[in-house]
């Protein structure tokens, strides 16, 4: 429990906010520091829930029992009637304010007479709106997290007590996987965090680099995230992702700066432009697995409503929830589409507009790695310095890097690569992406299965010649797309 979070409810009491609501999931957590404050403040504290009424919290005043103040009405009544200046906390009251409009005004009647009564009402639960006609006599409180040292101090006393229970066999995680875990244990509260670390502990007896995964996806289920915030499990190696050795050198250089950084300088995201099947989408995971941070995928499509200003709603709560999971990568895959602003389409131009300003200004550790597939739906206010650190173009694959990308997905597949011939493939793929050379090597492991022979380089050189490569049916397209990066864009590869 900081020390600083009881000073600074203290003071919104003392400027006399007759409303307080404090939104969290760990009541208890909640509650220790209401009765820390009320100790600090010498006032009775007294928790309200639906079930069991009115209960006096340590010391104050006795109530009076003969009253049933379960009923939401009757509570409100009672805080009214009570001459000795109170803490009220009641919990889960938010059913009682959106669809009854008499608590809402006996709420307000005992704010306003705050001056005469003295009273905090403290409205604690996990996510409340507050009404309309109380939102000028309330403020809004947020419990702090806990800080780098004291997850290090949840982490070992869960070490400790796993030895106590195990005969003394103490995890040992390196300083490495420490750094990662506490990093993604950041935005939870103190029990969440200790039950993430010993479930982690209790599957294998460990903390591995394996861990980190588990614990992200966890964290993500913990901040009931839903709607067009999607969460990807599976991260790339970037050894999985042929070429592309450019971008693999400048995410590199910035990993440091970006897991360790608090300042304004923090790395913002890339713009990954490119052919389809390039590697764009392979990489924008690669950079979360490189970091071993969340990899969070935004589907612009699911944000979209047909009622007026509901999109930029469900974006800026998206984004929000990003936040929450920082340090983190943001993926917008094919961005292009939800922000085309040319056919004067006016949701287009607020949701650009809302994340243009987020992006230019937002300060948690959110990576955005965007990718598009045709720069011309682009507007060009997306492509400012400020907005995103880089634009990368996402070539088609020269000879070296088809080569590589053969023997990733040979291996994949637990083929050995040495038993093809790839200098022939490799000429015989010229114009492919590693999508298409991909689906060549799948199309030929089928072949060779329904024909009962082994795969060779002469099954797979003949899927290779069946298939037209999208750099031979959209030759125009791809060609004015290379001309429009050449000068424009850092290369990738």
């Amino acid at each position: 429990m900081a020390i600083k979070d009881v000073t600074d409810l203290c003071l919104m009491i003392d400027a006399n906010i007759p409303v307080i609501v404090l939104e969290t999931h760990d009541e208890n957590q909640a509650l220790e520091l209401l009765t820390r404050v009320a100790m600090k403040k010498v006032m009775p504290l007294k928790q309200w829930t639906v079930t069991r009424g009115l209960d006096k919290q340590g010391f104050g005043v006795d109530l009076d029992e003969s009253i049933d103040t379960k009923l939401p009405a009757t509570v409100l009544t009672t805080i009214e009637q009570d001459s000795a200046p109170s803490l009220y906390v009641l919990c889960d009251f938010h059913p009682y304010l959106e669809t009854h409009p008499q608590h809402v005004r006996a709420l307000k009647d005992i704010a306003l007479a705050h001056q005469r009564l003295q009273h905090t009402v403290i409205l604690l639960s996990h996510a409340l709106e507050v009404p309309p006609e109380l939102k000028r006599l309330t403020a809004k409180f947020t419990i702090s997290f806990p800080s780098d040292g004291q997850l290090i101090a949840i982490l070992r006393e869960e070490i400790q007590d796993y030895a106590s229970k195990n005969r003394d066999t103490f995890v040992r995680p390196s300083s490495e996987v420490l750094r990662k875990m506490i990093s993604n244990l950041r935005g939870l509260s103190a029990a969440e965090a200790r039950r993430l670390i010993r479930s982690a502990i209790l599957q294998d007896g460990a903390l591995t680099e394996s861990d980190i995964p588990s614990i992200n996806k966890a964290k993500f289920e913990l901040l009931d995230m839903n709607g067009a915030i999607g969460f990807e499990y599976d991260t790339e190696k970037f050894t999985d992702v042929g070429g592309l050795h450019h971008l693999k050198a400048w995410v590199e250089q910035r990993q440091h700066a970006f897991l360790a950084g608090g300042n304004s300088d923090t790395p913002r995201g890339v713009m990954l432009l490119g052919v389809q099947g390039g590697g764009k989408s392979l990489a924008a995971k690669a950079v979360a697995g490189l970091w071993s941070v969340p990899l969070l995928r935004l589907d612009m499509g699911a944000l979209y409503n047909k009622y007026i200003g509901e999109t930029e709603k469900n974006l800026r709560r998206a984004l929000e929830q990003a936040e929450m999971m920082q340090p983190c990568v943001l993926w917008i895959d094919e961005i292009e589409k939800a922000v085309n602003t040319k056919a004067d389409n006016d949701v287009a131009q607020r949701v650009l507009g809302t994340l243009l300003t987020w992006m230019a200004e937002h300060q948690k550790k959110v990576f955005v790695v965007s990718t598009a597939n045709d720069i011309s739906q682009l507007p060009p206010e997306l492509m400012r310095k400020g907005r995103m650190d880089e634009i990368f173009f996402v070539d088609l694959p020269c000879d070296e890097v088809r080569g590589d990308i053969f023997r990733i997905h040979l291996h994949k597949r637990e083929l050995d690569s040495d038993n093809y011939d790839l200098a022939v493939l490799v000429q015989a793929s010229e114009g492919f992406v590693g999508a298409e050379i991909e689906q060549a090597i799948v199309s030929a492991i089928y072949t060779a299965r329904a024909q009962q022979q082994v795969l060779n380089t002469d099954v797979l050189l003949a899927e290779i010649n069946k298939t037209y490569p999208l750099s031979v049916v959209m030759a125009e397209k791809m060609s004015a797309l290379r001309e429009w990066a050449e000068g424009r864009t850092v290369k990738a590869g």
